[in-house]
């Protein structure tokens, strides 16, 4: 019986994911953060959350903010009738910190994913399969392989790698909220790039899974003029799979 009732409550575990959205959006040379710009009469954001609500209609959805854009946020909301149920948590001074404020929200015994605002063009597929691997595993990584040629920058030289060796890494990054929970809490060392070096840190292996190429992050003009192509062009057709 008590066997049974793990399985059960294993099986129905609630989902989260915690967009992070507190950036500045320096480097997309932008007037605003790069998540607000609009394409095709929608913030890029809200492309990137309604990926999630269309995975799972139930997943919890908690959006972190800078603070001087709560009010924006809501002009957001009104102005192209946002519904979708979520929650905003205020960002700190850097993406730890915005992280680490979000994951003090979240219930117990959950798997989290945390996902960059600026990858609209996320897969339900992928979704899907963090998810699933994440429930089994602990956690669970998208990647995708690198299918340019490799050199190393060494001081004033340049070495050839095998780009067999590296791989790319992408979000949803998907945690157990015990895991998550702990990296956060045992550690304040903001270096770390993503969730996924911050657990390893704590000594657990990385469980890597197939990602999309188009789950691009939106970070330069270039990308930017990119997701207006695939947006208008209806063109993001791999990820709706």
């Amino acid at each position: 019986m008590v066997a049974l009732i793990f399985f059960l409550f294993f099986c129905i575990m609630k989902k989260v994911v915690i967009i992070t959205a507190s950036g500045s959006g320096t480097r997309s040379k932008s007037k605003i953060p790069k998540q607000f710009i609009i394409i095709k009469n929608k913030p890029i954001i809200f492309y990137t959350i309604e990926k999630f609500y269309d995975y799972n209609p139930n997943i919890e959805i908690i959006v972190t903010l800078n603070q001087k854009y709560f009010k924006y946020w809501q002009e957001l909301i009104k102005k192209y009738n946002f519904t979708i149920n979520h929650k905003i948590v205020e960002g700190g001074e850097t993406r730890f910190d915005s992280i680490k404020n979000a994951i003090s929200t979240i219930p117990n015994n959950c798997l989290v994913a945390i996902h960059d605002a600026v990858r609209p063009f996320i897969s339900s597929k992928v979704i899907k399969k963090c998810f699933l691997d994440a429930k089994k595993l602990g956690n669970a990584v998208p990647f995708i392989k690198i299918n340019e040629s490799v050199r190393k920058i060494d001081k004033d030289q340049n070495i050839w790698v095998n780009r067999n060796d590296f791989i790319l890494i992408q979000t949803p990054q998907v945690f157990r909220s015990d895991i998550i929970l702990s990296a956060y809490n045992l550690t304040h060392n903001s270096d770390y790039t993503d969730d996924a070096s911050l657990v390893e840190s704590m000594g657990y292996k990385i469980n890597l899974v197939a990602g999309n190429l188009e789950n691009f992050k939106i970070t330069t003009p270039y990308d930017i003029t990119l997701a207006k192509l695939l947006i208008y062009n209806d063109l993001n057709i791999l990820a709706n799979e």
